[in-house]
């Protein structure tokens, strides 16, 4: 584990406007927007910033939550047009003909613009959405900037390397659940090693971010979704999200999503106990209205969640407790871990420190194979 850096100061990709406000001014360039809640520089959006700068921006396209960073996980965002600029907003986030913008939106686009913040994760879907337009921009001839902003888990590299046969809507990349890299070095290293489709290549610009290495304690100013409140929810991302593919509540619902895990059942074998309940973000979490037994995870430092990375004892633990065999996990959970080994070795009873001895082989190979594309020092 690297030693932690903790810096007064980082000056994100979209704050250093003449790194790229005069390229997207030159010939009147027509911009596509990727960008969410999050696209913030202090108190002013990336959007406000093109538009001030006189930069032609035809199109904003938005992830999953959507433009303003509200709806639920998996919730269909439907597009439409930002009421304060009248800039029409086509929503990636959903069915497989709805995450490629069509020849139409292309059409009216020279370059596309990506400024949002993600977590460093392989199942968060924001990067998901940014593969997509790298491609589409390959498909029609279009140039892709990225204006990069820090990695809040970058510290950290752990997990099984995705197993290319779990691919899907949370999981695009052979890569481990948790990389390391910001989207920049991520899309540099998609079009280097020829993961995007067909091997496309978009002409590429990253606009680094300043102030920042891999040894960056990075806190994020906004939470990056409904559900990632805070950074110890973003710290403990990499090892709770895997309840979502069992029958306990992980918190959504309440005010510590991804810091809790709990069930009914566990009555009497927990004294912690939360009830999830409807909310912004959490229209109909799971277990909604009734009460749940289990763990308060949020006792525990950061430093020490951040220094055991992908931990897989909370699961296990509740495993052990649930009692319900191979009926504890649906078949997301492969989806989510990216291999079909780890289920098995839970169930025979492994520990989570002998089911991380074996990933560790293919996160060291990993780390080799991304040297190339990484713009910021690792400490």
């Amino acid at each position: 584990m690297l030693p932690l850096v903790l810096l007064a100061e980082v000056t994100v990709g979209a704050a250093r406007t003449d790194r790229y406000i005069p390229e997207l001014k030159r010939e009147g360039k027509r911009v596509g927007l990727f960008t969410n809640h999050t696209g913030m520089v202090g108190d002013r959006h990336t959007l406000d910033i093109l538009l001030d700068s006189g930069v032609n921006v035809t199109t904003i396209f938005t992830p999953e939550h959507g433009l303003r960073g509200t709806a639920d996980a998996g919730e269909h965002v439907a597009g439409g047009v930002d009421k304060a600029t009248g800039i029409p907003v086509v929503s990636l986030y959903g069915s497989a003909a709805q995450r490629r913008p069509s020849a139409a939106v292309m059409d009216k686009i020279d370059v596309i613009v990506t400024d949002i913040q993600d977590v460093g994760l392989r199942y968060y879907t924001y990067y998901c959405t940014m593969l997509d337009l790298m491609e589409a921009a390959a498909q029609y001839g279009k140039q892709f900037m990225i204006l990069d902003r820090p990695n809040p888990n970058g510290m950290t590299v752990d997990g099984p390397v995705l197993d290319m046969k779990y691919k899907s809507g949370v999981g695009r990349l052979p890569i481990p659940v948790v990389h390391g890299m910001t989207l920049g070095e991520l899309a540099r290293m998609a079009v280097g090693e020829k993961w995007l489709k067909g091997g496309a290549a978009p002409e590429l610009t990253v606009i680094p971010c300043e102030g920042y290495t891999h040894a960056t304690r990075y806190s994020l100013p906004i939470p990056p979704s409904p559900n990632l409140p805070d950074m110890k929810s973003v710290y403990l991302y990499p090892s709770t999200c895997y309840f979502e593919a069992t029958p306990m509540s992980l918190g959504r619902g309440t005010d510590m999503p991804f810091c809790v895990f709990g069930h009914p059942q566990l009555k009497g074998k927990y004294d912690f106990q939360f009830t999830p309940e409807s909310r912004t973000g959490a229209k109909k979490p799971p277990l909604m209205g009734r009460r749940c037994y289990g763990r308060d995870l949020r006792g525990i430092s950061d430093e020490e969640i951040i220094a055991e990375g992908v931990n897989l004892e909370y699961i296990i633990e509740a495993y052990k407790a649930m009692g319900m065999g191979d009926k504890f996990f649906t078949r997301f959970f492969e989806n989510l871990i990216g291999s079909g080994k780890i289920r098995g070795m839970i169930e025979r009873g492994a520990s989570a420190e002998e089911i991380k001895a074996s990933w560790l082989p293919d996160v060291e190979r990993f780390k080799k194979q991304r040297e190339p594309y990484l713009i910021y020092p690792l400490n």
